[in-house]
């Protein structure tokens, strides 16, 4: 279906509404049913409502599997060995960008469909005015004529019932004036044949609830997207600075931003595909939609604007305009005739306020004409389907690929980030010692456990108030700390500590754990006391 702008200029439906409209109408058993815009018919109703299940269904399916994930995560008690997480931190900063790209073109989407809107309501407005405007300028003509001209011409009669002397001259004058008053109520007649179809017709309500409606949509549509943009935040600060608390409190608003988008694509779905099927048969909707007065020729003309076709409007436009014309003509000569019969003092200030009225009564007509010509109104109505079917449907396809996209990404988002989160570990792990180990590592953490244990033996052996330590433990731990190295390596043996047999000489005295001795113990066995000591302060300690 083309709509004609002006000569030359159709209107064609978009390649978007072509698009949507041809996805399969189904109803619940699965046959193909009517894919004509009607909101009032369930079985249409229907069919949308199955379409947009089609993104929700899959949510459902997304959000099983991701519960599959997590319940095999959280049931997994394995140690998980430390390894490098940089290819994993580089594809969740990966596919976070990518993430925060589909909710901006969504942004981007739903300001299209925000400006689409405004001229919407810009061109329904003016379109009101004009045809608020052809109604009050249809009352005024006929207040005009009736309340003026009519009333005028029954003073007039009072006076031209006065006897005359000439009373050829006088029944010329009232033919006239019987003349006038009939073509008054022929003009008053074709005026309500334009007022009578054109009185239901007002677009305020429908703009106001469009208006109130966008006022809602818009603000709340910037919100989701810029909570979802919060959460892709939250994510790249914890990729950023390798918190797992961050981490995993993307996991749970992540599951949210996924039922979010698919719950959006959903909608959007069902939005796109019902204004693909209008902007198909704008036309249609129209007809079905216009009041009962209204008849159908004169909503095609204006919504088509066919140079061919004929105004509606045009035969009793003309009647109209013809009767005061006559009233008009009838006028010079009825001027003439009584002021050639009556006094001026009978006849001026009616003749005159009379004459006055009847002039604004045919500029009124001559306008009014004018305004009942299809192009002003079917401009705004090409205006208002340009916003609808090209601007806002436009921006309603960027925020449907916008929320499947964001949909996708998110639930990958939320497997990378589960994945990501269990190697981050809170804090470091204790050195794993074997019990049977004869022999400590040194390091770090070793000498820090062998010095807790010396303080600890000092204490339980109480020697003096201070314990080992006010005996001179720190001499205790540096010699301890100088036998792990010795155990470690081994220094070669000096010439003063070799006989004259060959054999080292072995020192007269020695440290062992938490006592002195004058000889030193042969055999492992205080290293192995030593390391379960170790092993049970460490447990204790982390505990």
């Amino acid at each position: 279906m083309a709509h004609r702008i002006d000569q030359g200029t159709l209107y064609r439906p978009p390649p978007l509404a072509k698009f949507f409209h041809a996805l399969p109408h189904v109803n619940i058993s699965l046959h193909l049913v009517n894919s004509t815009f009607a909101p009032d018919s369930d079985v249409y109703l229907e069919s949308l409502g199955i379409l947009g299940s089609i993104p929700a269904l899959w949510l459902i399916l997304t959000l099983f599997m991701l519960l599959i994930y997590l319940c095999t995560r959280c049931c997994d008690r394995k140690p998980r060995p430390k390894h490098s997480i940089v290819i994993l931190r580089w594809t969740l900063s990966f596919f976070t960008m990518l993430c925060c790209g589909a909710v901006g073109v969504g942004l981007y989407g739903n300001d299209d469909v925000h400006n689409g809107m405004l001229e919407l309501l810009s061109a329904g407005r003016a379109m009101d005015e004009t045809i608020s405007s052809v109604k009050n300028q249809t009352s005024a003509i006929d207040s005009t004529l009736k309340l003026k001209v009519e009333y005028l011409l029954t003073q007039l009669g009072d006076v031209f019932d006065e006897p005359v002397t000439n009373q050829t001259a006088r029944a010329g004058l009232l033919a006239l004036l019987e003349a006038m008053t009939s073509n008054t109520s022929i003009a008053l007649a074709s005026l309500q044949d334009i007022s009578r179809p054109l009185r239901p017709v007002t677009l305020a309500p429908t703009l106001d609830n469009l208006h109130l409606a966008e006022a809602i949509r818009w603000p709340v549509t910037m919100a989701i997207l810029s909570i979802l943009l919060v959460f892709c935040v939250i994510l790249l600060f914890g990729v950023a600075r390798h918190s797992r608390c961050a981490l995993i409190t993307f996991s749970v608003f992540g599951l949210f931003a996924v039922i979010f988008s698919w719950l959006m694509a959903s909608i959007y779905l069902t939005a796109s595909v019902a204004l693909g099927d209008l902007c198909m048969s704008p036309g249609q909707l129209m007809e079905r939609e216009a009041p009962a007065p209204l008849q159908r020729e004169i909503l095609e003309y204006y919504t088509s604007c066919d140079q061919i076709s004929q105004n509606p409007f045009f035969v009793v436009v003309r009647k109209a305009t013809s009767a005061v014309d006559a009233v008009s003509y009838s006028m010079g000569s009825m001027t003439k005739i009584a002021r050639q019969l009556y006094k001026p003092q009978q006849l001026h200030p009616k003749l005159d306020m009379l004459s006055k009225e009847v002039k604004l009564a045919t500029s009124l007509i001559q306008s009014l004409a004018t305004k009942l010509d299809c192009t002003q109104i079917h401009n705004q109505y090409m205006s208002a389907l340009h916003a609808v079917c090209e601007m806002a449907l436009f921006g309603l396809t960027f925020m449907l690929a916008a929320s499947i996209g964001a949909g996708f990404l998110f639930a990958i988002l939320v497997w990378l980030d589960s994945h990501t989160w269990i190697y981050i570990r809170k804090k470091r792990e204790y050195l794993q010692v074997d019990e049977q180990d004869p022999f400590l590592p040194p390091t770090a953490a070793s000498q820090a456990i062998a010095a807790r244990t010396l303080h600890s033996q000092g204490g339980l052996h109480g020697a003096g108030p201070g314990g080992i330590c006010d005996r001179g433990g720190v001499s205790q731990y540096a010699t301890l700390n100088r036998k792990f190295r010795t155990l470690e390596h081994p220094p070669g043996p000096r010439r003063s500590e070799i006989g004259m047999t060959g054999r080292r000489n072995e020192p007269g005295n020695s440290y062992t754990l938490g006592s002195r001795s004058k000889s030193r113990m042969e055999g492992p066995g205080q290293y192995s006391t030593l390391s379960k000591k170790c092993k049970t302060l460490e447990s204790s300690d982390f505990y």
